[in-house]
C-alpha cells in the first residue's frame, strides 16, 4: 500500500493549467464559489455586450433565464472577432474564450475603441467559459455565422463557420454554470431584474429585454433620459426640491509618473423626505461600496453646505457643524462616472480607488453645488433648513440614547434601586410573574396574597403619564415609568430614522414570563390599566407581540350565601347565574378596591394560577391596534369625539352616575 507524500520539496509545486485555473479556485476570479460568484460570472458576459452598445453598436440586449438554470445573453453588436489573429499566431476565439488576460480593451486609453469599458481585465469570457458545464457561442460578423461549443472548459469540435447572405451582426452566448465549480447556480429572478434595471439607468437609450422561462414572463428596462428619469422615479414625487443634473469631462493622472487618462461624469440629485437613496456607478458598473465617488460626495456636500450655513448665520452660537449623515438623510443622488483607466478593488468591481477620479469628482461636485445654491435661492433655503433639522434631530436622539442608557443602567439586582418593588425568589425566567398593581394599598394585599416563590409586585402610584402624547425625554423624566422599565429589564424600543442605534431593547434580557396588569374594577382602575398598556405599547411593543402581557380580571361582585359560602361574579351575567343557582337569601356586595381585599381573596380570585382569570393582550390586528390607541389616547380629537358619540352610552354605567 502506497503512503501519502509528507515531504515538501521541489516536486511539491504545481502550476494550474487551462480550466483548472478557474474551476479549482473560482473565488479568486469571481469573489466567491457560491451564488455571488455565479452571479458575477453572468455579469462578466453581460458587460461585454454593454461595452459594444456603448460604442454605438446595437441598442438592444436580450437576457434569458432558462428553467434548467442556464443563461443566454444576446446582443446586436459587431460580433466577437473569432478568426485567425496574425499578430498573436492564434485564433481570436482561443484568446477570448480560453486564455485569461486576453482581450481587446487593454489599449482603451489611446482612444481607439472601448474608451470607457466595463470589462477591462480580459478575464470575463474565459473565466465564465471555464466555470461552465457547457457554453455555446454564436457570432454573426462579416456575412458569416460562427459557432463554438465548450464543455467544462474545453472546446469540442473547433470553430464552425458558414457564409450567410444577411448582413447581420451580434453575439449570442448560452451557458449553464457548473455545480462542480459553484456551490449554487439558481440565480433568482430578482437579481436579473435589479442588474438590468441599473444598467438601463446608466446606459440611457439602451433597451434590456429579460425573459424568464420558468414564469413565462418578459420584462423591459429602458430609461430614455438615463439617471434623470431614475432620480424622478426614486423621489416618488415627494421631493421638496427640483432635480438638478450636471455633467463634467476632464483628464489627469493618479500620480506624476502614471499615464494621463480621461474621466467623464454625470450626476443628478434632489432632496426628498421620502427617504435617502444614493447610488454610484463607474463605467456603468454599480459600485456597491462606492470608493472614490462616495468619498467625493461626502466631502463636497458637507463642505459646501456647511460653508453656506455659516455664511447665512444659520448655526446657533457654539453649535457643532453638520455631518454627512445629516445631508444623506434627505438626499437622493445618482452619480455615474467613466474613465479610460480604472482601478477596481478587485474583479467584482464593487468599488474604485483612483485618486484622480476622487479629486476630480470632489472639485466637480463642489462647483456645481455652489452654483445650485446660488442660482436656486428657494430650493437652497429648503435644503439648508432641512439639513439643520436633521442635524438637531440626530443630536437630540443621541442625547436621548445616552439618557436612556444612563437611566436604565444597572445590574439585575434592582431591589435597592426601585422603591417599593417586591421581587420573587426564583431566578427561573420561565416561572417568574410580575404583577403591576394600582397603588400602595394594593401592594400590601397582593404581597400577602401572592406566592413569593414566583410572583413579584410592582406598584404604580396614581395615573401614569400618557406615553402616546409625550416625547421620549418627557417620558424618561417620569420616575414611575423609569422604575417600571428597570424592573422589566429589557430596555426600550424607540424607532428613530435620525439615530438608528437609539434602541436599547433586548428581548433576551426580559426578567419575566408574564407581566400582569392588576387594577380595580372601576373607572379609575380601567383608566390606569389603559395608561399602563399604552406605556407598554409605546416603549416595549414586542412584549405585547410575544404574548407576555396580561390583564388580571378582578370580580365585580362578592356574593355570600345563607350558609356563608362566598361566590365571585366577574360581570352582570355571572351575578345573575349565581343568584339563580342559590335561590335563597344571600348578600351581594360590590367588590372593594384591591387594597381592601383580604389576602386569601386576592390569592383565590386574582393570583392563584389554578383559579385566576387572565386576559392575554393580543396585537394580531396591528392596524386596528394603532387606530384605537390613536382615537382613545392620541391627538385625534375629532375621531375621539365621534367614538364617544357613537359608543359612549355603552359605558355610562361604569361611571356610577346616579
Amino acid at each position: 500500500m502506497s503512503k501519502a507524500k509528507t515531504t515538501y520539496d521541489d516536486d511539491s509545486i504545481r502550476a494550474l493549467k487551462g480550466p483548472d485555473r478557474v474551476r479549482l479556485r473560482p473565488a479568486v476570479i469571481f469573489g466567491s464559489d457560491g451564488l455571488d460568484g455565479c452571479k458575477q460570472s453572468f455579469f462578466e458576459i453581460l458587460s461585454n455586450s454593454i461595452d459594444e452598445a456603448r460604442e454605438g453598436y446595437g441598442n438592444v440586449i436580450e437576457v434569458t433565464r432558462f428553467k434548467d438554470k442556464s443563461i443566454m445573453v444576446k446582443d446586436y453588436g459587431r460580433g466577437t472577432p473569432v478568426e485567425f489573429n496574425e499578430k498573436e499566431g492564434r485564433y481570436n476565439w482561443e484568446l477570448i474564450y480560453c486564455e485569461l488576460y486576453a482581450g481587446g480593451k487593454y489599449d482603451n486609453n489611446k482612444g481607439d475603441f472601448y474608451q470607457f469599458s466595463l470589462g477591462l481585465n480580459g478575464l470575463g469570457c474565459c473565466a465564465t467559459q471555464y466555470s461552465a458545464e457547457y457554453m455555446d457561442v454564436e457570432v454573426y460578423r462579416n456575412n458569416k455565422k460562427h459557432n463554438l461549443h465548450f464543455e467544462k472548459g474545453y472546446n469540442i469540435g473547433g470553430l464552425k463557420t458558414v457564409s450567410i447572405k444577411e448582413n447581420i451582426t451580434g453575439t449570442t452566448i448560452k451557458w449553464r454554470p457548473d455545480l462542480e465549480v459553484f456551490t449554487e447556480i439558481d440565480i433568482p429572478v430578482e437579481f436579473y431584474v435589479d442588474v438590468l434595471k441599473k444598467q438601463a439607468v446608466v446606459n440611457k437609450g439602451l433597451k434590456f429585454l429579460f425573459y424568464d422561462e420558468e414564469s413565462d414572463q418578459t420584462m423591459e428596462f429602458l430609461y430614455e433620459d438615463g439617471i434623470k428619469d431614475y432620480v424622478k422615479e426614486l423621489s416618488e414625487d415627494k421631493a421638496f426640491t427640483d432635480s438638478y443634473y450636471y455633467t463634467m469631462s476632464t483628464s489627469g493622472r493618479d500620480r506624476k509618473d502614471k499615464p494621463e487618462y480621461r474621466v467623464k461624469a454625470e450626476v443628478c440629485f434632489c432632496f426628498s423626505n421620502a427617504g435617502s437613496v444614493i447610488e454610484y456607478y463607474h463605467n456603468s458598473s454599480f459600485l456597491e461600496y462606492g470608493g472614490a465617488p462616495d468619498k467625493a460626495v461626502r466631502s463636497a456636500f458637507v463642505s459646501v453646505l456647511d460653508q453656506f450655513l455659516k455664511q447665512k448665520n444659520m448655526y446657533n452660537k457654539n453649535e457643532s457643524k453638520i455631518t454627512y449623515v445629516d445631508v444623506q438623510d434627505c438626499l437622493v443622488l445618482v452619480l455615474s462616472s467613466f474613465s479610460t483607466i480604472t482601478s477596481y478593488e478587485n474583479q467584482t468591481k464593487k468599488a474604485i480607488t483612483n485618486a484622480f477620479i476622487q479629486k476630480a469628482l470632489t472639485d466637480f461636485l463642489k462647483e456645481k453645488l455652489e452654483i445650485f445654491l446660488i442660482e436656486n435661492a428657494e430650493d437652497a433655503e429648503k435644503v439648508l433648513n432641512q439639513v439643520l433639522v436633521n442635524k438637531r434631530s440626530r443630536e437630540t436622539a443621541e442625547s436621548t440614547r445616552i439618557n436612556i442608557r444612563k437611566k436604565l443602567s444597572g445590574g439585575i439586582d434592582i431591589n435597592n434601586r426601585v422603591k417599593k418593588f417586591v421581587d420573587c425568589r426564583t431566578k427561573d425566567v420561565e416561572k417568574r410573574e410580575l404583577y403591576i398593581v394600582e397603588g400602595d394599598s394594593a401592594l400590601g394585599s397582593c404581597k400577602l396574597g401572592r406566592n413569593a416563590e414566583f410572583q413579584a409586585i410592582m406598584p404604580v402610584r396614581g395615573k401614569i403619564l400618557n406615553c402616546l402624547k409625550s416625547d421620549i425625554n418627557t417620558i424618561l423624566k417620569n420616575d414611575v415609568i423609569v422604575d417600571l422599565i428597570k424592573v422589566l429589564g429589557c430596555g426600550v424600543e424607540i424607532q428613530s430614522s435620525k439615530a438608528k442605534d437609539l434602541q436599547s431593547f433586548d428581548m433576551d434580557k426580559l426578567r419575566w414570563n408574564k407581566i400582569i396588569i392588576c387594577t380595580d374594577a372601576d373607572v379609575d382602575g380601567y383608566q390606569i390599566r389603559t395608561l399602563i398598556l399604552t406605556m407598554l405599547y409605546r416603549l416595549v411593543p414586542s412584549l405585547i407581540k410575544n404574548g407576555k402581557v396580561f390583564i388580571a380580571e378582578t370580580p365585580l361582585y362578592e356574593i355570600t350565601s345563607s350558609d356563608k359560602k362566598t361566590y365571585f361574579a366577574y360581570d352582570e351575567g355571572e351575578k345573575a347565574a349565581i343568584l339563580a343557582k342559590l335561590k335563597g337569601k344571600c348578600t351581594i356586595q360590590r367588590s372593594k378596591g384591591l387594597g381592601e381585599n383580604e389576602p386569601e381573596m386576592m390569592w383565590e380570585t386574582t393570583m392563584n394560577p389554578e383559579t385566576r382569570r387572565l386576559i392575554r393582550i393580543d396585537q394580531s390586528d396591528m392596524d386596528l391596534t394603532e387606530r384605537m390607541f390613536d382615537i382613545l389616547l392620541g391627538e385625534n380629537l375629532n375621531e375621539r369625539k365621534k367614538f364617544i358619540r357613537d359608543h359612549g352610552r355603552k359605558y355610562v354605567d361604569l361611571a356610577d352616575i346616579s
